[in-house]
């Protein structure tokens, strides 16, 4: 499956910015999909994550309450719905997608990957 993500942008603190992840190829609601984060001078962390069947999600504590992370079969999308946006936010975003649900949390779980859209966030 190939993956395309889109929606990133600068805004402002407290704004909304809606992510996309796009999958060709493949049925995306066959594959667990995951959002990570990598900001400058950070390591990539995980920010949250739908199983298959768009069934559960899980989600980083930084961004519990804030960001929704859901499935759209219509389009074959994963949508990353981020609300009160804090300038610790700013980060590229990635998505993912695995049909492992080793260790959901993990990069190392996730073997498909698309590349990353920027959000940038001032204060």
């Amino acid at each position: 499956v190939q993956l395309q993500a889109s929606g990133g942008g600068s805004v402002q603190s407290g704004d909304s910015l809606r992510l996309s992840c796009a999958a060709s190829g493949r049925t995306f609601s066959e594959y667990a999909v995951a959002w990570f984060r990598q900001a400058p001078g950070r390591e990539r962390e995980f920010v949250a994550t739908i199983t298959w069947g768009w069934v559960d999600t899980y989600y980083a504590d930084a961004v519990k309450g804030r960001f929704t992370i859901s499935g759209d079969n219509a389009t074959n999308t994963v949508i990353l719905q981020m609300n009160s946006l804090k300038p610790e936010d700013t980060a590229v975003y990635y998505c993912a997608a695995t049909t492992v649900w080793g260790q959901p949390l993990a990069e190392r779980n996730y073997r498909y990957w698309g590349r990353g859209t920027q959000v940038t966030v001032s204060s």
